[in-house]
């Protein structure tokens, strides 16, 4: 059922990247691999996705919602093995971008709530932050690049929960919502294939899941279309083409370094290389 899928995002439940439609496939010497490059990793990826915890959804914050890991473990020291190559495990973001977290060290996951594989990769996002020292933040980039599957709806939705003060709680649930229930399914779940536009999830449909959680849904709704999110918006949309985003769940390590699950090896691959970084920069080399 799942390979009838005909756009980029091709599996569900077996997908380790979605891309930019742009027609163009990433190579992992330059940019993030794109999905269509990655089966033996999906497949990797699929059996090693650990069962969904309890959420550590994110707090707000101006631009991206920061989550402390609640019980940090000491900060690993900075040891060089030779094992993560830059420009083939990681890349660096050219000019480095700043951070909104000064003294801790940022890892920011580029996400949709209707990306597939950011839907398999939320529960080890949560596992990588209950991983990492007391020093590190963990922060969120809503992304945008496909609204041929509605991703600026739910890009919307994230900000404007995170400006009512929600996203902790609704973050897991807005996945399942797309992925579980259908409740704001782009996609036909049962038929395994996108919805007719008409179809899709509506901006009145977020705001009733959002009332499950006390937000007034014209609240919502006036929230959603302000001023103060298109602006919030814009600015994710710059900052994730500063960072040369091209797929989703995409890393990135205090706005320097770049990383995906396909770069890594792996999800595990992902969250030790993810702790490197942060050490490689706690260690200030």
């Amino acid at each position: 059922m799942l390979k009838r899928l005909p756009i980029l995002c091709a599996a569900l439940f077996a997908l380790a990247a979605c891309s930019q439609n742009n027609g163009n496939s990433a190579t992992p010497s330059s940019t993030p691999a794109s999905a269509t490059t990655a089966a033996t990793t999906a497949t990797a990826a699929t059996s090693a996705a650990p069962a969904t915890p309890a959420s550590t959804a994110p707090a707000a914050s101006s631009t991206t919602a920061a989550t402390p890991a609640p019980t940090a473990p000491p900060a690993a020291p900075f040891v060089d093995s030779g094992k993560w190559v830059e420009g083939k495990n990681y890349f660096l973001i050219e000019p480095p971008q700043p951070t909104s977290h000064p003294g801790k060290v940022e890892v920011t996951e580029v996400f949709s709530y209707a990306c597939p594989a950011c839907n398999q990769f939320h529960a080890t996002m949560d596992q990588l932050a209950a991983s990492l020292p007391a020093n590190a933040v963990v922060t969120y980039l809503a992304a945008s690049f496909r609204p041929d599957e509605n991703w600026p709806l739910f890009q919307r939705a994230f900000y404007a929960a995170q400006a009512l003060g929600v996203v902790e709680k609704t973050h897991d649930a807005m996945f399942d919502a797309a992925w579980k229930t259908g409740e704001l399914a782009t996609y036909d779940l049962q038929a395994g294939k996108p919805k007719p536009r008409e179809a899709w999830p509506t901006l009145d449909d977020v705001a009733k899941f959002y009332a499950k959680y006390g937000v007034d849904p014209k609240q919502f709704i006036g929230v959603a279309n302000s001023f103060s999110i298109n602006t919030q918006m814009k600015r994710a949309d710059d900052l994730m083409k500063a960072y040369a985003v091209d797929s989703t769940p995409t890393i990135i390590v205090n706005g320097k370094y770049r990383l995906t699950t396909i770069s890594a090896g792996g999800i595990p691959q992902t969250i030790e290389l993810t702790q490197w970084l942060v050490a490689k920069e706690t260690a200030g080399k």
